[in-house]
Order: C-alpha cells, then sequence, then structure tokens
C-alpha cells in the first residue's frame, strides 16, 4: 500500500470527521454524516494495520476514531462542571439528607464526651491510675498537651492531621455497614477528649486546653460527626431498605455516603490548615477561636442553603442515572 497515497486520498474525510467529532451541538444531517464518516476511518485503520503502516498515521488515526466513539456513546469526559456540580449540588444535598443522624452523633459525643471529663476531674486517684504520676501529669498539662502543636513544622503538621481525619472519616463510611464502627470511632474520640478536658480543666488549664482545641476542632469535629452519620446512615440502607431492593438501596447509598467522604476530605483539609497555621500561632485566643468559628459557620451555611435547594429539587448526593448503571427490573 502507498501510505502517502492514501493519506492524500482520505484526508479530507479524516478532516470532516475531525470538525463534526469537536462540536458542541450537531443537527440530525450532521450526525449521520459523522456516523459514516466514522465507519470508513474505522476501515482505514483496519486496511493501514493489515499492511506496513506508518505508526504515526495509525496513532493519528486511532486518537480521532477514540474521540469520536466518546462522542457517539455519549461518554462522559472530566471536566470543571462535574466538580463543580459535585460540590454545588451534590455534596451539600448528601449533608442535607444527613442532618438529623449527624445531630445524633453529635449528641452521642457530647454524651459521653462530658461525663468522662467529670469522672477524670473528679478524683486524682483515677487521674494516676491511667496516666502515670503526678510529675507525668504535670508534664503533660503543663508542657506536652499545648507542645504537640508545635512539635512539628507548619506545613507537615497541617499534612499530618489532615491524611489522619481523612482517614478516620473514610474508615467510618467505608466500615459504616457494620452499624458498629461509627458507633465506636465516636465514643473513642468523646473518651479521649472528655479525659484530657476534664484533667487539664481539673489542673486549672482549661483556657489553654479550649484555647487550642476550639480554632480546628469545631471545623473537624462536626466532619467526623458527619462522617459517623454516613456510616450510620448506610447501615440502616441495609437494615430498613424501604420499597426497594436491599442491594439496590445499598448500592444507592453506598455512592451518595462515598461522595460524602470525598467532600469531607476538602473540609479537613481546611480544618487541617487551621491546626497547622492558627491554632499554634500567636494570635490573641479570642481571634483563633473565632477563626475557627467562622469557618464552622461557613460549613453550616453551605450545607443548609446549597443542601436544601438541591434536596427540594429532587437530589440525593447520589450519581446521576447514567452513572448508576442499570438495574433489573423486579416484581413488586
Amino acid at each position: 500500500m502507498d501510505v502517502d497515497a492514501f493519506r492524500t486520498v482520505h484526508t479530507p474525510e479524516w478532516d470532516r470527521l475531525r470538525e463534526l467529532s469537536r462540536r458542541r451541538s450537531l443537527t440530525g444531517t450532521e450526525i449521520d454524516e459523522l456516523v459514516v464518516l466514522y465507519q470508513r476511518a474505522a476501515t482505514h485503520l483496519s486496511l493501514l494495520r493489515s499492511g506496513t503502516a506508518d505508526p504515526v498515521l495509525v496513532d493519528e488515526l486511532s486518537t480521532l476514531l477514540a474521540r469520536t466513539r466518546a462522542r457517539l456513546t455519549g461518554a462522559q469526559r472530566t471536566s470543571w462542571r462535574g466538580f463543580l456540580r459535585f460540590f454545588t449540588t451534590s455534596f451539600p444535598a448528601a449533608l442535607w439528607r444527613l442532618r438529623w443522624w449527624t445531630l445524633a452523633t453529635t449528641l452521642l459525643f457530647m454524651l459521653v464526651a462530658v461525663p468522662a471529663g467529670i469522672w477524670m476531674a473528679a478524683d486524682p486517684v483515677r487521674q494516676s491510675a491511667l496516666l502515670g504520676s503526678d510529675a507525668e501529669i504535670r508534664q503533660l498539662v503543663e508542657q506536652d498537651f499545648a507542645g504537640y502543636y508545635t512539635e512539628y513544622a507548619h506545613a507537615s503538621f497541617a499534612g499530618k492531621v489532615w491524611t489522619n481525619n481523612a482517614w478516620v472519616a473514610a474508615t467510618c463510611v467505608a466500615l459504616g455497614i457494620t452499624g458498629f464502627f461509627p458507633v465506636y470511632a465516636m465514643v473513642s474520640n468523646a473518651v479521649s477528649v472528655g479525659l484530657i478536658g476534664g484533667l487539664m480543666v481539673d489542673h486549672g488549664r482549661g483556657d489553654v486546653f479550649f484555647g487550642l482545641i476550639l480554632p480546628h476542632g469545631l471545623l473537624e469535629l462536626t466532619a467526623v460527626f458527619v462522617a459517623g452519620a454516613a456510616g450510620l446512615k448506610l447501615f440502616w440502607a441495609w437494615v430498613a431498605p424501604g420499597p426497594r431492593p436491599r442491594v439496590q438501596a445499598l448500592a444507592a447509598e453506598g455512592r451518595a455516603m462515598v461522595g460524602v467522604a470525598l467532600g469531607l476530605a476538602v473540609v479537613l483539609f481546611v480544618s487541617g490548615l487551621i491546626e497547622g497555621f492558627v491554632t499554634p500561632s500567636g494570635l490573641p485566643t479570642a481571634a483563633r477561636i473565632a477563626i475557627g468559628a467562622l469557618a464552622l459557620l461557613a460549613f453550616l451555611v453551605y450545607g443548609a442553603v446549597l443542601g436544601r435547594r438541591a434536596a427540594a429539587q429532587g437530589e440525593t448526593g447520589d450519581v446521576g442515572v447514567t452513572d448508576a448503571g442499570d438495574a433489573l427490573p423486579t416484581a413488586g
């Protein structure tokens, strides 16, 4: 085969195919033309591959056919519109659906953390039994607790806490089907925070505790509460699927809750930045807490305003129908 002659003869068809495949909208006649040109180009590629063809031409034609195939089959391309839709519609809709579940995990945390703090502060013997000698307790209260936030470089510390918290949130969602792990995560975190808080308050360092916990903890703990809520929502879809088949209900909630985990990774990135740069900074305590409170307020308003609007439009946080896959019809 004379490849140069073959290219010369068919280049106008390939150029026309390339032009049609790049257009945003096509008329019915142009769509028919696109299909015909695609079929011809596929034949041309087959002929080139069966002979001694120019590899550059084969690669060029293969790329053209792949682009055209994506256009004909409706394959979606990742674009900024997909990310924009996720953060303005899907993620807020899922947050709105989780609002009562999030309130439940928040109350669970508080019902464990507050009694744990009171229990720790009530008896020095318990403190010694759990934490060691008086010298070790003084070391923790007077130096180690505050030193934790200045031990590493700001950027390194922010990255460390972000990855750790994002992993906890993702695990709550991934293991939510058990119904046990989200509750375990809430209770264990509540016990830890309550015990150290009670210890600090009992030793007159409550201002240090709240001054270092609240700036980042307001947003960080809220994100953890949402993650726990997402895990429990997934578990409940298995327990009480409603009119849908159990597998279908799990699939729909699973897709939505994975989206929540991805969205929370961004939220926790913000809280990680606050913990890495604001919490250990030299700003007045009131200013640091105010920054944390504003971050939390922004997240709550975001979820409430955009989430309520998206839910009113029928959004649930699940992917679109075209991405969800087909389900076999079942007799009701």
